[in-house]
């Protein structure tokens, strides 16, 4: 059985902090997929919620003191509980106070998976100094940099770019499914975020190979989703659409994998 199948299965709970500019589209992608959203940005709740659930995201988007707090209770309890933990370190290097809560949560939070594109992976590994927005990449996805970022905080590593690179620092996959309109529509990283995420809860100690299923799926519907898109309009539905049609035949068919 795929991964993607074992979540419409168990329908696990993905509890996130995150951005509101993508709150609706991020739990309308993983009821897609099959997967139970949970979000909250309130301290006051971060540690119970992320006790309770079976996988949580800490996503950098628009970040305010009280949600950096809310990040690091909830990083904290989910490691205590056992619950992997992804981060998505949107815009590192762009302000002091940005870069400063991800080092903390870098520090002090053991995580299961980073997913960032490839220009915030460059500033982590040391190849870039700063990002300046979300949309902030590189026009080349090096695969050497993703890998030194996973030796470095002993994780799995997904850099998006043209084509995405799943790494644990070992073994690296380079996933060329996809669709250039992704960038024009805002948070699709974060929702592969949250995607990724379902997909880990379930994996058990196959992080690395539930990361790569994740990533080619979601590349797989964007590219079938833009075959009835006239433009980022009809492209979020229509790829919402196919997130909720996604099954495991069609991933095996479409998928373009380099090892």
């Amino acid at each position: 059985m795929s991964y993607l199948m074992k979540i419409r299965e168990k329908s696990p709970l993905v509890y996130n902090i995150m951005n509101e500019v993508g709150s609706n589209f991020i739990a309308n992608g993983l009821i897609a997929v099959g997967a139970s959203p949970s979000i909250s940005n309130m301290p006051e709740e971060a540690e119970e919620m992320a006790s309770k659930a079976d996988a949580v995201v800490l996503n950098l988007g628009t970040l305010s003191k009280d949600r950096a707090k809310a990040m690091m209770l909830a990083g904290r309890a989910a490691n205590e509980a056992g619950v992997p933990v992804l981060l998505d370190p949107i815009a590192i290097g762009a302000t002091n106070f940005r870069t400063s809560v991800i080092d903390d949560i870098l520090s002090n939070v053991e995580l299961t998976a980073i997913c960032a594109n490839a220009g915030e992976i460059a500033v982590l590994g040391g190849a870039l100094k700063k990002t300046t927005s979300p949309d902030s990449s590189l026009e080349e996805n090096d695969p050497s940099i993703a890998e030194k970022v996973a030796r470095k905080y002993e994780t799995v590593v997904i850099a998006t770019g043209q084509t995405d690179v799943v790494t644990d620092g070992n073994r690296t996959s380079l996933c060329k499914n996809g669709d250039a309109m992704l960038q024009n529509i805002t948070t699709s990283g974060c929702l592969l975020t949250s995607i990724i995420s379902a997909f880990v809860s379930i994996a058990g100690e196959r992080i690395y190979e539930a990361s790569i299923e994740a990533v080619t799926g979601y590349g797989i519907a964007a590219e079938l989703a833009m075959k009835k898109a006239d433009g980022p309009g009809s492209f979020i539905p229509a790829l919402l659409d196919q997130l909720y049609f996604l099954n495991e035949e069609t991933v095996a068919t479409h998928q373009r994998l380099e090892q």
